[in-house]
């Protein structure tokens, strides 16, 4: 079957890889997307399915047929990172680094949903990733550059991410 993944059209076999985090790592190479908790809780497996976040170790390959798919290494513009992946850098939000793929596609198609998101809106965006490590600060602080550097922002809400501590 074909996908389009990253604007490349691609052949991948179902019967080879169940889901399609299986069939983008083990057939087509792109080890990104990372196997976290395989139940569709941790989101280290996100990708962008015809502009939709999904956790790719939920999704069946067969489903995806002339699916169009967004990898983290299709948000680069050749040997330009995406502004994404520079505040990522810029604001050390990439601790162990296991999560960042997820994080970054999740933060993209919030910033191309909503460009300038309130804090509060960053941190419902990216609930659906968790980071080992802890970064969720950083991870806001970086996402709130990108978006505040496109342009005027919406009100901050600079509340801590919970009143209990708790991931965004």
């Amino acid at each position: 079957m074909k996908l389009s993944v990253n604007g490349t059209p691609r052949d991948v076999d179902p019967s080879r890889s169940p889901t399609l985090l299986a069939a983008l790592r083990d057939q087509l190479e792109l080890t990104g997307a990372k196997l976290g908790c395989d139940h569709g809780e941790c989101g280290a497996c996100t990708v962008r399915l015809n502009g939709d976040l999904v956790y790719a170790c939920l999704t069946l390959t067969a489903a995806c047929d002339g699916a169009a798919v967004q990898t983290v290494e299709g948000l680069a513009d050749g040997g330009t990172l995406h502004p994404l992946q520079q505040a990522f850098i810029t604001h050390d939000a990439a601790q162990c680094g296991y999560c960042t793929p997820g994080q970054l596609l999740a933060a993209a198609a919030l910033l191309d949903q909503r460009p300038h998101p309130t804090d509060d809106e960053i941190r419902t965006a990216m609930s659906g990733n968790l980071c080992r490590c802890g970064t969720y600060p950083k991870i806001v602080t970086a996402i709130r550059s990108v978006a505040d550097a496109s342009g005027a922002s919406a009100t901050r809400a600079d509340a801590p991410p919970s009143a209990t501590g708790d991931a965004p």
